[in-house]
């Protein structure tokens, strides 16, 4: 059986393989990783397939499961090719809210040694009443019996 190539495209990956891969099994598994100008053109090419079963042949041809697709139209949606070449994972924070955790823990950090310092000022006075009170009750004349 012959195996047809894809009609090439720029970051498209041939499917099915040109080549014999190595059998090996990885020790983890390495996630496909699509261009944007691909999914363009894989999107273009599903928009204007109009016979029956075009849809799923080029799916079958490149690999792809109708969850990418649904994923790549939500994208192009959005904002076309900026939002189609987007990085995984979840977005930077904004600087402002980075300096934002760390000014509340600066306040946090504050607070506590306030708080500290408050009841060190509130046993000072303690002791400082005490002390008073003693010195008073030993210049006071004792009676003599």
């Amino acid at each position: 059986m012959a195996i047809s190539a894809a009609l090439p495209r720029p970051g498209v990956q041939p499917w099915p393989m040109d080549t014999i891969p190595d059998p090996e099994v990885r020790e983890r598994p390495v996630r496909r990783r699509f261009a944007a100008v691909y999914k363009l053109a894989i999107l273009d090419e599903l928009d204007h397939a109009t016979a029956p079963g075009a849809k799923g042949a080029i799916l079958r041809r490149e690999g792809l499961y109708s969850s990418h697709v649904t994923e790549w139209r939500r994208l192009r949606a959005l904002g076309g090719l900026e939002a189609l070449g987007r990085a995984r994972g979840p977005r930077p924070a904004h600087p402002l809210v980075a300096e934002n955790e760390r000014l509340r823990d600066t306040v946090g950090h504050l607070e506590a040694r306030l708080t500290r310092a408050e009841k060190v000022i509130a046993v000072q006075g303690n002791v400082s009443a005490l002390l008073r009170e003693l010195s008073l009750e030993g210049a006071e004349p004792k009676p003599e019996r």
